[in-house]
């Protein structure tokens, strides 16, 4: 009998998808929400958000089985356009090349951490 192998995506398939459905979502109302519906924060507090949002983004992107590459370039394009719409009258946001820079480092330590939980759980005996 041969056994199909057991991935953290194979066996969280649905739940995955719905965590990062949600993430999705939560970065929707982070990134577009309009500029008097941003709390004040003491500075560098936006840089933290931005890293872990898109951390977040990246771990649960792996998760739900999206793959490495293609989820890194999707989460920096959708960083880089992120930036360019806040600037939009609507918003009243401005356009920071520091925010997509927290952006993109937090795809990279996202993927990174996912990168690391899935050798630790690979090298973990059975």
């Amino acid at each position: 009998m041969t056994s199909r192998p057991t991935t953290v995506s194979a066996v969280h398939g649905a739940l995955a998808r719905g965590v990062f459905a949600v993430v999705v979502l939560v970065s929707l109302a982070v990134l577009f929400v309009p500029a008097s519906g941003v709390p004040s924060a003491p500075a560098g507090v936006d840089k933290v958000v931005h890293v872990l949002l898109f951390g977040v983004l990246a771990v649960s992107g792996r998760w739900a089985g999206v793959g490495r590459g293609v989820l890194g370039v999707v989460l920096v394009v959708y960083a880089s356009v992120s930036e360019l719409l806040q600037s939009l009258p609507v918003l009243n946001r401005s356009t920071s090349v520091a925010d997509l820079l927290a952006d993109v480092a937090g795809v990279a330590v996202g993927l990174l951490v996912w990168d690391a939980v899935a050798r630790t759980r690979a090298t973990r005996p059975s």
